[in-house]
This record gives C-alpha cells, structure tokens and sequence, in this order.
C-alpha cells in the first residue's frame, strides 16, 4: 500500500469504551498520519471522547458483550452494509466476537484491506477440547478473510500458526501503554496524594488490582487471600479500582461486594478516571486473573514501579518475570496467593527492586509506540484499492 495519507480506516469493536480506552492512543496516531479514521461500535459515554479526537463514530445495533446469538447472526449483515456503503480502504477488527463477524463481512463486502487484531483468543491450550473447538474453528475460518492477523501474545500466534495460518499473515504486535502518562511516583509527597485519593493510612501496605468487577479477573480468589492475609500481615491493605460490569454473566453484584468488604481489608474505590495517580499510592500489584490476552493494568502497574503478583497463565507470563519482576502463583491458589502477597509485603527492598526491573521492562517491551509503529507497517502491506472502489464511497452518517 501506497501512502496513507487520505485512506479511510473503520475500527470495529464491541463497545465504544474499548475504541477510546483500549485503541484511543493508536487511534488518534492514525489520524495523525492522515488516516479518515472511524469507529463502529454500540454507543455508549465514550463516544463524545472520540468526537473530540476527530474519530468519527457510527453506532451498531447489533454489537453486545453478552451471548447474544441472535444479535451476533444479525450484526454480520448490518455491518456487511454499514461496509458497502462507507467503502473503507481498511477494515480492522478487534474483541472475540467483532473479530470474527466483522472480518467475514468485510470480506462479504468487498473491502480491499482486512486486518485483525487477537487481544487473547477466547481459548487456551488448557481448556476442555469442546470450547477449544469451537474458538480455534471460527478463528480459523474468520482469518480466511484478512491479509493480517497482528497477535498480542506470542502463545496465540503459534496456536493459529498450528492451525495452519499462513506465516505471511502473521504478525507478533506485542502491547503496549503510555510510558510517559505511567510511571513510578517523582517523590514521597505524590505517594501520599495517592494514598489519600485511595482512602487508605500512610503506613499501610497497600496491595492494589485494577479491572472490571467479574469473578473471572480472580476476585474470588483475592477475597479469600485477603481473609487470610489479614491474620499473617494486618497491616495489608487490599484496594480495588474498577467498575461494575452488569453486561456479563459473572459480574458481582452489591452483596457479594458487601461480603467482601466486611473482611475488614478491602477497599473498593468504584470506576476512576484517575488511575495512573492511583498506581503511586500502591506497593503491590495483584492480577489473579483466569484468562487474559496481554494485561493492561499488570503493564501500567510495572511501568508504574511496581512487583506485580499474577496467575501463571498466557499473557501474564509475558507480563512478569517470575522472581525478578514479580511472583507468578498457580490459578485458583489461595494459599499461593496469600503467601505471594505476604512474602513481599514484609520485604520493602525486594519489592523496590523488582519494581525497578518492571520498569526496566516496560520500557524495552511496552512501548505503546512500536504498537502503532508495527500496526502501520502492517497497514501499509495491503493491497491498493481500486479507484472504482473509493469513487462509491458514501458519507459516514453518525446517528
């Protein structure tokens, strides 16, 4: 592909939150480089946050996070004319279920330019061979469409390389945050802005973890280590940041928060705007999480200077070091766990130290700039459209 000034890009997510939080950064360096660039997802409060980047948005109906076949039969022809009409140079496609009805319909429709990005495929080696059959299926049919398949995780790129995708497809994009927004606390009096903000005393040893409130993120798991860690270090703190998330099936609900806080070590400071401050007030990181891609906040936290303790799963693993930048414990272990968060919670100068090395690493392996860098790269290795093709085009109507 030629220069990219002038082409026109549509994003296809599930929800409008992951357009602006997720891909906002890659989004505007698009723009940048003078790219048309457009979202399509179902509406939501961040769509105004879009507008004032110069990311035009277009609302779909049929996009949802929940199991919804029915939404998911008919997003696929929404989008296949949402496509024949906007007459998109690009299409690139994201999420589950997004990634896979959007590239068949870009295809459906013509589009000359078909990239997908796997933030974490719903299936892990480790899962019964049913779901794994299903996931690694429809993966495999979807990436029939594109001319780019760009992986988070080295573990996914070798499973659909197994599955017979052909290497010219493939691309390792790694992850990558903010490195200059996320970084360790300059001095001791932001520390103490942050542990105000938090709502915890100074002296405490606060362990944090930042997500949605879905059992699937490991809470089970870190409620019951904070039972416990309660007797063996009673100056620990454990502060959860993140929101409800009443689309999903595994969501918690106000009694098992309830449950919760009455530990008696819990703290939940609800949805925040402001997390990279709240990182500084931290001296733990915790993710206990059951399934990830490529974690976000274990990166922010790492950039952030921070030992972070997470499962011994696919994208943690990439995340963490184990005994260098942090512990790595066994998924559903409590007492692992528990243990984890005890050890450095009594040693300040190992936990100093492998927060220097997080940072270390974030800076040679999280850099939000070679994301774009690579994805760009990617863009420019498609095919040229044909002029017929753009001549078509009709006008993003936002609705």
């Amino acid at each position: 592909m030629g220069p990219l000034e002038d082409r026109r890009l549509v994003h296809v997510t599930t929800t409008d939150m992951s357009l602006a939080l997720l891909l906002g950064p890659q989004l505007r360096a698009f723009a940048d480089a003078g790219l048309e660039v457009i979202g399509a997802s179902a509406p939501g409060p961040y769509v105004e946050r879009l507008s004032g980047w110069g990311i035009a948005h277009v609302p779909l109906r049929h996009a949802t996070r929940s199991v919804s076949p029915g939404h998911d039969l008919l997003a696929l022809p929404e989008l296949e004319r949402l496509f024949r009409r906007l007459r998109p140079d690009i299409v690139h496609t994201h999420n589950p279920k997004p990634g896979v009805y959007g590239r068949l319909a870009a295809r459906m429709a013509g589009v000359p330019g078909i990239v997908n990005t796997v933030h974490g495929l719903y299936a892990s080696p480790e899962d019964p061979w049913r779901r794994k059959a299903v996931v690694y299926s429809l993966e495999r049919v979807a990436s029939l469409c594109s001319q780019a398949e760009l992986f988070q995780n080295p573990e996914d790129l070798e499973v659909m390389r197994g599955l017979g995708v052909p290497a010219r497809k493939l691309v390792l994009l790694g992850n990558g945050i903010d490195l200059i927004r996320h970084h360790p606390p300059v001095s001791e009096a932001e520390r103490s802005r942050a542990r105000t903000l938090l709502g915890v005393d100074p002296s405490a040893v606060v362990v944090g973890t930042v997500g949605r409130l879905v059992w699937q993120k490991g809470f089970r798991e870190l409620f019951a280590a904070a039972r416990l860690v309660r007797t063996l270090r009673p100056e620990v703190v454990f502060v959860v940041v993140g929101p409800r998330d009443a689309a999903k099936g595994d969501a918690l609900d106000d009694a098992d928060i309830a449950e919760a806080r009455a530990i008696g070590n819990l703290v939940f400071t609800g949805n925040r705007d402001d997390v990279d401050r709240l990182y500084h007030g931290m001296d733990i990181y915790a993710l206990p999480s059951y399934r990830e891609g490529f974690p976000r906040s274990a990166m922010e936290a790492a950039a952030s200077g921070l030992p972070v303790i997470a499962t011994d799963i696919r994208g943690c693993r990439q995340v963490v070091d184990h005994r260098s930048t942090g512990l790595l414990v066994p998924v559903h272990d409590v007492d692992g766990l528990a243990a984890a968060v005890a050890d450095l919670a009594s040693d300040e100068p190992l936990r100093r130290t492998m927060g220097q090395r997080g940072r270390q690493k974030a800076e040679a392996e999280f850099d939000d700039r070679e994301v774009i860098r690579r994805t760009v790269a990617a863009y420019e290795g498609l095919p040229e459209p044909p002029s017929a093709w753009t001549r078509a085009r009709g006008p993003v109507r936002v609705r």
